[in-house]
């Protein structure tokens, strides 16, 4: 009976123990054991983008430049100018620039330059003059316009014309008379003499090529004392007057008619208020440094030298060429 109760026993505890060892432990998850997962993204998907910050417009910039030493002399910010609000009023205010800056001002030289002509020198060397330059205000004007939409650097519109001869022909520019004039003079008059001679000096061996513009004014230059000149009798205002330099017209005049038989084209002849002595009446040019000039351009179609031969009261003008030259001559028409 004993024995029974035993078995029975070891029967129960171990039937225990098999359900104990078949049952599986539950662990409770927390809540922060739980795994986080990320949101897919669609492989088409981009990220967003930053919103693009406007660029400044830069302003348009025309500059201005000399073609012979590169630099700016001038920049114009067509649209604070009026530009695109009154393109007319602008084009005035360039017009305006141009026409100074071409022929200058008070306060500056201009770009346009009258052309000194080459003279031979007693020992039969050249003496190189200047070239004519000649500043195109329209062209300018055209330029900057046209630049003023889009910006960028303009060039000057500069023309420069050297003279119209050959080198090797100066030796032989002496050879043949094409005209000549005389006009007289009381040499007893010193100082009248004296400035007579010099302008005479200054026009003497002067080269003048085909197509060149001759400037009484300035090839003689000031007829001041700093220069030699002396007080002569001159007409100012219908008035004979005490002066410096009186005498010079004596000369543009005689040269005015030595010039006039070959045939030029007049660029710049005025007459005298008063009739004068030395030449018929109308057949004068006066002259005055600063004011009325004499100039002619050679139409001629050939290089001729000017010759002045001055004393003994009387001063000579003549237009020389070189004998192969003399059949070339095309006689222009002055006036």
């Amino acid at each position: 009976m004993a024995k029974r109760k035993w078995i029975i026993t070891v029967i129960v505890i171990g039937g225990l123990v098999g359900v104990t060892g078949c049952t599986e432990k539950t662990v409770k998850k927390q809540p922060h054991d739980e795994q986080v997962t990320e949101p897919q993204k669609k492989p088409d998907q981009k990220p967003p983008e930053e919103p693009q910050k406007e660029e400044e417009k830069k302003p348009i910039v025309v500059n201005v430049v000399d073609p012979n030493t590169k630099k700016i002399i001038k920049t114009f910010l067509p649209i604070e100018l009026g530009f695109e609000s009154n393109p007319e009023s602008y084009k005035q205010e360039l017009e305006k620039w141009a026409k100074d800056l071409a022929r200058g001002t008070d306060l500056a030289t201009g770009y346009d330059q009258r052309m000194i002509l080459d003279k031979i020198s007693p020992d039969g060397q050249i003496i190189k003059g200047k070239p004519l330059i000649i500043l195109d205000e329209a062209v300018l004007v055209k330029k900057v316009m046209s630049a003023s939409s889009t910006g960028g650097d303009v060039e000057l519109p500069l023309t420069v014309t050297e003279s119209g001869y050959l080198p090797e022909d100066v030796a032989n520019l002496n050879e043949v008379v094409l005209s000549s004039y005389t006009t007289y003079f009381d040499s007893s008059v010193v100082g009248r003499s004296k400035n007579i001679e010099l302008s005479a000096q200054a026009i003497d061996n002067i080269i003048v090529g085909s197509q060149d513009i001759f400037s009484y004014n300035t090839t003689v230059g000031p007829s001041d004392v700093e220069h030699g000149y002396q007080p002569a009798k001159e007409i100012v205002n219908k008035q004979l007057v005490d002066g410096i330099g009186g005498g010079i017209c004596q000369t543009s005049s005689t040269l005015f008619n030595a010039v006039d038989q070959v045939g030029v084209r007049y660029v710049e002849k005025h007459h005298h208020s008063l009739s004068v002595g030395y030449v018929p009446e109308g057949r004068d040019a006066t002259v005055s440094y600063g004011g009325p000039d004499f100039r002619f351009q050679n139409t001629t179609g050939i290089p001729f030298l000017i010759k002045a031969v001055y004393g003994n009261g009387k001063l000579t003008i003549e237009m020389r060429t070189s004998t192969k030259y003399q059949s070339l001559l095309v006689k222009g028409n002055g006036g």
